[in-house]
């Protein structure tokens, strides 16, 4: 038995032995479920409200457990602090004999054999690829891992990552003449050996989606799977059991046959031609869809003559390139490769666009600045969700601090078809009637109105003067963000960070070493950002955060929901809505001494009969109207 009492109990090991760690009845209780869940082989749906100390409430089971126990993060920055920080911290506290190992997605880790193409070709690159590339080889001399994480003075952005990391596409397996050093192998290998695994969503889904292909397991079997941040799941899942191509892939395509041409061949000038004519095919393909920031359904430009005419020069020119690599089948290990990338190309084209199951898939598109991606998404991932889980007989632990709407887990459940699943939910421990305040002011206008914004910054002003600065300011659409950022513009004494300017974390680090700034974010600051102490007082968001009805997605789910005879509104857009408005209150209070004020401007709120979803879902906050009594909270902190 699994005994979690005699670690996190008042008088346990952790009170003892972690300096500051201080006893909660709501992560007791949360970590004895997970360790029953481990020991049964169940599935449980957990929401831990913020403040819960959920983190240690599943690790010190899954650390007691013995089991070899997956547990798989919404992102890459906490997946790196459950491996860097919690677990050593927990496994030194405990004595723990349990191995630990962290598995990242193949384009996080250098691909030795791209890397080395890439140098061949080093007169192919602009100066500032050319010089990032060398420092990556500088880099890869002495690196152990091989995680291009270490390389953080590299920009984002920059043009070399795809140079020198894989994809699923280009890998070439036990194949590669640097198979032997590759540091995703490496990596893998260490997961298999390790007692728990620490991994992120994307990799699930991919090794779910890549097992249903036949290529073999990217993760190791399980006992136990742990699934954090677990109300992202659904969405990523959709994106992995779907299929999703872009010009990209034939560009490097192209580039790529290019480069193993010189290597392995170099007596067939037609290939180059070809390789050629497949550059312009994908660049014209990007040129029909015509201006970039579109998304659509298919159906939107499947009758439109310069992108069938753009399609069809592009197929036959794959095609030609197909054909000419497979005449010369076996000179190479990298031009076999570039062969069968060309036929799975040609495979996942016709796949989107003329499936065998149109009705079960959404076709859309989306057109950036120098690419245009085609996708198909399906409509329901709950029954391929299922399968999976079926082929994975283990136990199953879905957390977060946002996954019931009031106290239903219903909306959750019914994405991923977990109807069976044990649900327990704990509130936070902290005093939010204390600790924080909800302000819904009065007087302005209709979110649809011309001026909303305009209006919502003049609201916005005097508390964010009260504060001192200390405030996010959340908005639901870039529009808004970036006409708020130009009102805003001359009319703060405070430091204006603006979503976009500089990287996330970048931006964060500035926010809470200024500690008397104001950053303005969209959708990727409502979740995942942990501000505690002084530097965070307020949190405004604009509007509730209900989804695009033009997202083609969410749209045809919608229209399939309505035919099936259900409300779409209030039964998907409303919950999805609650939920992320949850998440965005939940910056406010990360801490036991944090204060502040939550003002959401959205008059609908109060005018609506569905407001009532969203103020059940809410953390106990206390609430005004008046704009005084928020002012005089936040200058009384």
């Amino acid at each position: 038995m699994i005994d979690v009492d005699a670690v996190l109990a008042p008088d346990g090991l952790l009170s003892r032995a972690l300096p500051g760690f201080s006893w909660r009845r709501q992560q007791q209780e949360m970590a004895e479920a997970v360790a029953s869940c481990i020991e049964l082989g169940g599935r449980l749906i957990a929401e831990a409200g913020t403040g819960t100390g959920k983190t240690f409430a599943y690790l010190v089971p899954a650390l007691l457990s013995g089991a070899k126990v997956i547990i798989s993060t919404g992102t890459k920055n906490l997946q790196d602090q459950l491996f860097i920080k919690d677990l050593p911290l927990l496994r030194e506290a405990m004595a723990s004999p349990a191995s630990v190992a962290l598995l990242k997605g193949r384009a996080n880790y250098l691909c030795l054999h791209r890397m080395e193409n890439a140098l061949l070709d080093a007169r192919g690159h602009r100066r500032e690829v050319a010089r990032h590339l060398r420092q990556v080889q500088e880099w890869s001399l002495t690196t152990r891992s091989g995680d291009i994480a270490e390389l953080s003075s590299l920009p984002e952005d920059s043009a070399v990552w795809p140079l020198i990391t894989s994809t699923g596409d280009n890998c070439l397996g036990s194949e590669c003449p640097s198979f032997s050093k590759c540091h995703l192998v490496e990596a893998r290998k260490r997961a298999q050996e390790a007692d728990i695994v620490v991994i992120n969503h994307h990799l699930l889904c991919a090794d779910f989606s890549i097992k249903d292909e036949g290529f073999g397991e990217l993760l190791p079997a399980a006992d136990a799977y742990i699934i954090d941040e677990a109300h992202q799941l659904p969405d990523v899942a959709s994106n992995f059991f779907g299929l999703s191509i872009g010009t990209r892939q034939f560009l490097e395509l192209a580039r790529d046959s290019r480069a193993e041409y010189v290597r392995e061949a170099g007596d067939l000038p037609k290939i180059l031609e070809q390789i050629d004519h497949l550059e312009k095919a994908a660049r014209d393909f990007r040129l029909a869809f015509g201006k970039d920031g579109q998304r659509g359904a298919w159906e939107e430009v499947a009758a439109n003559a310069d992108v069938v005419n753009a399609l069809d020069y592009l197929r036959k020119e794959l095609k030609g390139l197909h054909g000419m690599l497979k005449s010369i089948e076996g000179r190479g290990k990298g031009l076999d490769s570039c062969m069968s990338r060309a036929r799975a190309l040609l495979d996942d084209l016709a796949q989107i666009t003329e499936p065998e199951n149109p009705e079960e898939q959404v076709r859309w598109f989306e057109v950036h600045t120098q690419s245009v991606r085609l996708h198909s998404t399906p409509l329901d991932v709950a029954g391929l969700f299922q399968g999976q889980m079926t082929c994975h007989p283990a136990a199953w632990i879905f957390t977060s601090a946002t996954l019931a709407v009031g106290e239903s887990f219903s909306h959750f459940q019914q994405q991923l078809g977990l109807h069976q699943a044990e649900t327990a939910r704990w509130d936070s421990p902290f005093d939010y009637q204390e600790q924080a305040l909800w302000f819904v002011p009065k007087g302005l206008p209709e979110p649809s109105a011309p001026n909303y914004t305009e209006k919502v910054m003049e609201l916005a002003l005097p508390l964010v003067e009260a504060s001192q600065g200390r405030a996010f300011l959340l908005f639901t659409s870039y529009r808004a963000l970036h006409l708020a950022a130009d009102w805003l513009d001359g009319r703060l004494d405070y430091p204006l960070l603006v979503q976009g300017s500089a990287p996330k974390t970048e931006l964060l680090r500035r926010f809470t070493e200024q500690g008397n700034a104001v950053l303005l974010g969209t959708s990727s600051f409502w979740e995942g950002v942990d501000v505690r102490g002084d530097a965070l007082s307020l949190v405004i968001i604009d509007k509730l955060p209900f989804a695009s009805p033009g997202d083609p997605v969410l749209k045809a789910r919608l229209d399939a929901m309505r035919k099936a005879g259900g409300n779409p509104f209030m039964e998907y857009q409303v919950p999805q809505a609650a939920i992320a408005l949850k998440q965005g209150a939940g910056r406010l209070i990360r801490d036991v001494t944090d204060k502040g004020v939550l003002v959401l401007c959205d008059p609908r709120l109060l005018r609506k009969n569905y407001g009532h979803t969203f103020l059940d879902a809410m953390p106990d906050f206390a609430r005004t109207r008046e704009l005084d009594v928020a002012v005089d909270f936040l200058r009384g902190m």
